[in-house]
This record gives structure tokens, C-alpha cells and sequence, in this order.
């Protein structure tokens, strides 16, 4: 008895769920999946209208939001693709990757993680409130304001909450930095920089996801991918103006020419690539020309010396890390210069950057350094790194 007084219930439900079918779907997933085909053309229509820098059909899609920020970018391509769509009842959170590209720069896009908020309007059609970098991505320029620009003959130089005549300066900087890297590494690369200038460190940081803390006293860095085909986007120099804006013209030309090279050499920058190398050729070419002794450009390396606390090897990747230990960081950029610099006085500067070439050519990082003094300085670790110590003491005792 008890049995048969199940039954009918057991077809109610399974009735009710037919209906449901019939309706929206058991589960509901044919609504999500509705939700979302109706907030990727939304995106779209976003994505064109920023292209047309159309700001009527910007608004059309949702909120000004930063519109204006980007009229001064010249874009090729922007496009969003919908990852993850997350609904509570009119409101929505949209996980998205944002494609773009700089006209006459960037070779492929530029991927971005963006979050979008976004209501149902009276008519029951989404539109976006909002957009912000996504948990775990670093901000867009934009995000930190309008975008100013200025055009050099090899340069692009984005800034915010900088004057036109600085902006200015930093491309002229950039094109002097082109050509005298060109002459040092070869022709074979860009030509042709993109240069970012935020307001602050604390943009500085933003734009590379990390905490001030980090950066604090260093100039500017070089983001781009390691061994990056020809095809990739364009690094980005990214500068910290608080502590560039203290320096001399000097060092200001040494710095932007350092962060230049990492531009031309990235290509053949591998994961087989140590930092002193990387960063110590960096700083042999953006200290080409510029009359600084090794005493001057190695302060810190200098006073090691003449105390007798040289180093005994070539500094680890470690020792570049920004821990916070300003003295042991300029102690690993310095030597590794003046390794460099023994390789170009000893080996010529071709053989330098064959050396380079020669390491980034190798699969995996242990036995790359080796085999490229073996093969293209005939020497060993060993050998080289007797030689480099004897180097620094007759170059800075």
C-alpha cells in the first residue's frame, strides 16, 4: 500500500520536470547557455565600438567607464572572448580574455584577463556596468587614466599623468636607443620600441600586477615573452617615473638603452639564458659610449673589491631577485657587466654576442654557459671564472 501511494508522486515529478524541459531546460543549462551567447555579442558590439571610437555605441552596450581613456590609443584589433559567466538573478560577473593590438607594433595580440559587470535592463537585454583587470591580472594603462601619446621616428611612448613635452623626451631617449642597440646586436629585431609612462610607482606596479614594494628604486623593466617567435607582441618598457625622473641625462640614455636591448634580444633570450649574462649584456650596451669608468657604473662592485669581499662566482639568478637588498642587487647587475665587458675587450665584440646567441640556443639551462665558452670562447666555467675575478681586481682595486 505504502508503494502504490509513491507512484502518483513519482509521476508528478517527473511530469513537472517534462515541463520544466519544455520550458527552460531540466538543469537550466539551455538558459545559461542563452545568457551567454546574448552577453558575447554584447562584447562584441563593445569591442566595436571601441575600434570605430564610436562613443554613442559604447554607451549602447553599458556604462562610459573608461571610453575616453583610449581615444588617443591607435588600436588594429580589440575583441573579448567570454570564459566564464556567472548570473544572480539581473546581474551578472563575466570572466572574459581580452584580445588587442597597437597599430604598427604589436605582430599578434595582447591577452589581457578582464571581469565585467553586468545588469538586465527594463527590456530584459544585458549590458555591461562595469570592467576591471581580472583576480590575478595586471591593470591595462587605461584602467589608470586618459592615454597620452607621442610618436618618435623608432617609438611609441604611452603615458598618463604626464605632460606632452616628457612624453616627448622619453621618445627621444627611445630613438636614440634604437640604433645604437641595432649597432651593438644587429638588424635583425623590431627597430622599434613601445615605452609606457604611468603617473607613479604605485602604476608602475599596477601595470605589472606586483606590489610597489617591489620595483621601488628600480628605473624601468622589460615585460615580453622569453625566446618569443617573430610573431609576438611588442614588450613593453615599462617605466617607474619616480625613479627614473632623479637621474641624469646619462643615466637616463644608459637606462632606456639597457631596457632596449632586452627588446632586441629577446628572441634568442631562453630559458637557457642566466641573468647575469642577460642583464650584464644589457648594461654593456647601454654603457657603450657613455664614458663611465668601471669604477663609475660599478659603485657597488668597486667598494666589494677594494674591501676584499669580491665575488668568487658569476651571481645566480637569485641574486637578481628585488628582495629589498639594494646592495646585493647592484653587486649581481655589475658583475655581470663586467663579465661581459672581459668578453668584448678579450673575445671582440662579435664573439659577445655569439656567446650570447650561443647560450640561448640551448634546450634547457644546465650545460648552455658551458657549452658556449667551450664552443665559442674556448674556455671553461672554470677558466673564465678565474679570469673574470682576476679582471675585476686590475680593472677596480
Amino acid at each position: 500500500m505504502a508503494g502504490r501511494r509513491r507512484v502518483p508522486g513519482a509521476r508528478m515529478v517527473v511530469a513537472l520536470c517534462l515541463l520544466l524541459v519544455s520550458l527552460v531546460g531540466c538543469g537550466g543549462r539551455p538558459g545559461t547557455d542563452s545568457a551567454r551567447a546574448e552577453v558575447q555579442r554584447v562584447l562584441d558590439r563593445r569591442s566595436a565600438a571601441i575600434l570605430d571610437r564610436d562613443e554613442a555605441a559604447f554607451l549602447g552596450a553599458g556604462a562610459r567607464d573608461w571610453f575616453g581613456n583610449l581615444r588617443a590609443l591607435p588600436l588594429a584589433d580589440w575583441s573579448y572572448r567570454l570564459t566564464g559567466l556567472r548570473r544572480t538573478g539581473d546581474t551578472a560577473t563575466a570572466e572574459a580574455e581580452l584580445h588587442y593590438r597597437v597599430q604598427g607594433y604589436d605582430r599578434a595580440p595582447v591577452t589581457a584577463g578582464r571581469t565585467l559587470s553586468l545588469s538586465l535592463d527594463a527590456e530584459g537585454h544585458w549590458y555591461v556596468r562595469a570592467e576591471r583587470p581580472a583576480k590575478g591580472s595586471a591593470q591595462q594603462l587605461w584602467d589608470q587614466g586618459a592615454v597620452s601619446i607621442a610618436r618618435g621616428e623608432h617609438s611609441l611612448v604611452l603615458g598618463v599623468g604626464q605632460s606632452a613635452a616628457a612624453l616627448r623626451s622619453y621618445a627621444e631617449l627611445a630613438d636614440d636607443a634604437v640604433p645604437a642597440v641595432s649597432q651593438a646586436w644587429g638588424t635583425h629585431w623590431a627597430r622599434h620600441v613601445v615605452v609606457l609612462v604611468p603617473k607613479s610607482l604605485a602604476g608602475m606596479a599596477g601595470l605589472l600586477g606586483s606590489p610597489a614594494s617591489s620595483y621601488r628604486g628600480i628605473a624601468a623593466v622589460t615585460t615580453g615573452e622569453t625566446g618569443a617567435p617573430a610573431n609576438a607582441p611588442a614588450d613593453r618598457i615599462i617605466v617607474n617615473p619616480d625613479a627614473y625622473g632623479v637621474l641624469g641625462a646619462t643615466a637616463k640614455q644608459v637606462v632606456l638603452t639597457h631596457e632596449t636591448t632586452h627588446v632586441a634580444t629577446r628572441a634568442e633570450t631562453t630559458a637557457a639564458t642566466p641573468l647575469w649574462l642577460s642583464e650584464g649584456y644589457a648594461d654593456w650596451v647601454g654603457y657603450l659610449g657613455s664614458g663611465r669608468s668601471p669604477s663609475q657604473a660599478a659603485p657597488e662592485l668597486w667598494r666589494a673589491v677594494t674591501e676584499g669581499r669580491g665575488p668568487q662566482s658569476l651571481p645566480s639568478d637569485a641574486d637578481f631577485g628585488f628582495t629589498g637588498d639594494s646592495g646585493r642587487l647592484a653587486r649581481a647587475y655589475e658583475s655581470g657587466w663586467m663579465a661581459c665587458r672581459m668578453i668584448a675587450e678579450r673575445w671582440g665584440e662579435v664573439g659577445l654576442v655569439e656567446f650570447y646567441r650561443a647560450v640561448g640556443a640551448h634546450e634547457r639551462r644546465a650545460g648552455a654557459v658551458e657549452g658556449a665558452l667551450k664552443d665559442v670562447l674556448g674556455t671553461s666555467l672554470e677558466d673564465f671564472t678565474a679570469q673574470w675575478r682576476d679582471y675585476l681586481r686590475a680593472r677596480l682595486a
